[in-house]
């Protein structure tokens, strides 16, 4: 089976190809802001879903469409991508000390019919230093990052600890992928 995933995440492909996946890569151009009083898995569940719907309409009813959205959510409030360098700081400065839910909404859709499911994972940062931040931000490694950081990359060192799936944080659910396959009749491994 096709699969096309309507992403522009170089990490969202790679761990499609980790698991041995090659998708056709086609991202979805459209608004990620979310609506005034929009509850967060309304709000994944709209978005992923909207991607997906972006690319599928194109040409691909009978490929396998897969579209991904990550947010990291703190103390009822979300925290997207920053937009600036300052603007990442200050996440990383709200993040210290603090446990985070890193959230994906993941959406499949094939000849009409769509599923989508959220993974939560929760993230504890230790106590972060100025010179850290700084750092860090030095790096660039913040930019198009979900809370501004990429746990796969040098933030690394910032997590004392998760509950639940580390590629959840990274982006893309494995685990979640595989058992929505599943339940789809599709079987990756025989």
């Amino acid at each position: 089976m096709k699969i096309v995933l309507a992403s522009a995440s170089p990490r969202r492909k790679e761990l499609l190809q980790l698991i041995g996946l090659e998708p056709e890569v086609i991202p979805a151009d459209i608004e990620e802001a979310a609506l005034p009083g929009e509850e967060v898995d309304a709000f994944l569940r709209r978005l992923a879903i909207a991607k997906g719907l972006a690319v599928y309409h194109k040409r691909f009813f009978h490929a396998l469409l897969v579209s991904a959205d990550t947010v990291v959510r703190l103390d009822g409030s979300l925290i997207g991508k920053p937009a600036s360098r300052d603007e990442a700081g200050s996440m990383l400065s709200r993040l210290s000390g603090r446990r985070h839910e890193v959230l994906t909404g993941l959406a499949l859709l094939h000849e009409g019919e769509t599923t989508f499911a959220i993974s939560r994972t929760l993230v504890q940062f230790k106590e972060l230093k100025a010179g850290e931040i700084g750092h860090y931000l030095e790096r660039g490694e913040f930019m198009d990052k979900a809370g501004a950081y990429a746990i796969q990359g040098r933030a690394a060192v910032f997590v004392e600890r998760i509950e639940g799936c580390y590629f959840n944080v990274m982006g893309f659910p494995l685990n979640l992928f595989y058992r929505m396959l599943g339940e789809r009749g599709v079987n990756l491994y025989g």
